[in-house]
């Protein structure tokens, strides 16, 4: 989508110079926090805390300036209809990021800021001695930080929701939990259906040893073929798969390999793909300001499973790719058909770790985390149990138990910066992008034959256009109205998955 310049009078220009100016920091910060994960040496640690705390001191200097509000109270008092679209939405954007940013004082900014570095190293250190008490003293003080924030921020919250409200604007406790009750009633009692059947795809072939190197030009390949620009963007590996970057025209993944695995790497790669064709598309022209940013981080992340799990793991791409995966590890596939492979990578397995999970059993791993999470602000749960609690949940709702500690409560790096709040959003993302596939199917019936063929143009160009250029000129839930006719709906979510399965595990027969 191309927006023509609008004309702009001094107040507003006074805005965008500033808002430009946190754009810019901002970056700073994202490609100094993509080193610390990538290339930094261990021992910088410690000095990295403090750049990143005094780089944070700045950037909320600039966000809580009296100048940018005497600047936004001027813009108010001005005539709203002089004001088109965008730049509506920039003040508007401005504005409630200046409203929460000037309730929080600076000491709890640099605070979390330099817990945040500091959790990073402290989480990377507890899973490789696999002890989660070494973390447990950041997790207690990110939650005192982040309830003390939430007073400040939203008083009128419980301070869960508070934090649920910073990755899915208008989403609460309220809304997530039925949605998430009933994907754990239909989901466990499903899962333990397929376990229990006597017909299970044969995924022996994915078993052995596969060349990192292989894997990584192969990754890349699939990755820059569904649209990742590689002249905006690259590719590097850290302990976390993640997608992130200083700008659209900068964007960074970071995944992980191993040589037992594949398609774990894979697949990681093209869902970080998803979020960086999602950050590439941003709107053109507004790649600094509020209006280009990304909506929310259910969106964000409807995206990467969009093309993971709908496009990637769906029966054209594999008969697109199948030969030139066969042919890069030869000696592993040579027997395997299009067929056994298609439903080899969509098996339903319960394990540990969530990045790792099928499709079928990953939403319980974000429940699972939800759930945790509403304890511990709650009270109900504390820290220093949380390992046990980890273990009981994952054998209630998998029926599987961790052996340790790095396979359990460890795993994810999201407590480490405090990202309390985050986790629905996988899970809100899959419903999401189940609704929008479903809708891109309505409008382009030949969609199956255009994977098939590789042709993964009209996709993204649909996506561009519906989600990618909309930015934050909408609420989550106009999006979803505006692209598929109706408000967000589990129903297609659910019914997606025991089509799927049920054929993949001959239920029917």
């Amino acid at each position: 989508m191309t927006y023509m310049e609008p004309a702009i009078n001094n107040n507003y220009q006074n805005l965008i110079d500033r808002l430009k100016e946190i754009s810019y920091l901002n970056g700073v910060m994202s490609t100094i926090g993509w080193d610390q994960e990538v290339m930094m040496p261990a021992g910088a640690a410690d000095a990295r805390a403090q750049q990143i705390s005094a780089l944070a001191g700045v950037i909320h200097e600039r966000m809580t300036d009296p100048g940018l509000g005497d600047c936004l109270a001027a813009l108010k008092e001005e005539d709203s209809d002089s004001f088109d679209l965008l730049q509506a939405c920039n003040i508007r954007e401005a504005q409630r990021n200046f409203d929460l940013d000037t309730k929080v004082p600076k000491r709890l900014v640099m605070e979390m800021a330099e817990l945040s570095s500091r959790g990073q190293h402290s989480w990377v250190k507890a899973r490789k001695e696999n002890k989660f008490a070494g973390f447990a003293p950041v997790l207690k003080q990110f939650l005192a930080l982040k309830k003390e924030w939430a007073q400040c921020v939203f008083p009128e919250k419980d301070a869960y929701d508070a934090n649920i409200e910073i990755f899915e604007r208008g989403t609460s406790m309220a809304d997530i939990t039925p949605t998430f009750e009933r994907l754990k009633a239909e989901l466990i009692p499903f899962i333990q259906t397929i376990q229990e059947r006597h017909y299970q795809p044969d995924t022996s072939f994915l078993q052995g040893t596969f060349p990192v190197d292989k894997q990584e030009a192969l990754a890349r390949k699939i990755s820059q073929d569904i649209g990742f620009n590689f002249d905006q963007g690259r590719m590097d590996v850290s302990v976390h798969p993640f997608c992130g970057g200083s700008h659209p025209t900068d964007v960074r993944i970071k995944t992980r390999y191993k040589e037992s695995d594949f398609i774990e790497s894979l697949y990681a790669v093209i869902h970080e793909t998803g979020h960086g064709i999602y950050e590439q598309g941003r709107m053109p022209g507004y790649q600094d300001l509020p209006v280009s940013e990304s909506l929310t981080m259910g969106i964000h992340e409807s995206q990467s499973l969009f093309w993971e799990r709908m496009i990637a793991q769906s029966k054209p791409f594999c008969v697109h790719y199948f030969e030139t995966i066969r042919t890069t590890f030869h000696d592993n596939l040579h027997r395997a058909t299009v067929d056994s492979f298609y439903q080899a990578i969509n098996t339903c397995k319960p394990d540990f770790i969530r990045v790792e999970a099928d499709e079928l059993t990953y939403p319980l791993h974000v429940i699972l985390r939800y759930e945790i999470e509403k304890g511990l602000f709650d009270g109900s749960m504390l820290v220093d149990d949380l390992p046990e609690i980890w273990d009981t949940m994952m054998m209630k709702y998998l029926g599987i138990k961790p052996p340790t500690d790095t396979l359990g409560v460890l795993q994810d790096s999201h407590w480490s910066s405090g990202a309390f709040g985050y986790f629905p959003s996988y899970t809100l993302g899959a419903i999401y992008a189940c609704q929008f596939y479903r809708t891109l199917l309505s409008e382009q019936p030949n969609i199956a034959k255009n994977i098939e063929s590789g042709d993964f143009a009209p996709i993204k160009q649909w996506l561009n256009e519906k989600i990618h250029s909309q930015g934050t000129l909408y609420t989550p839930q106009e999006l979803i109205q505006r692209v598929t006719g109706e408000a967000l709906n589990p129903d297609y979510f659910i019914a997606y998955l025991k089509t799927k399965y049920n054929t993949i595990y001959q239920l029917d027969s």
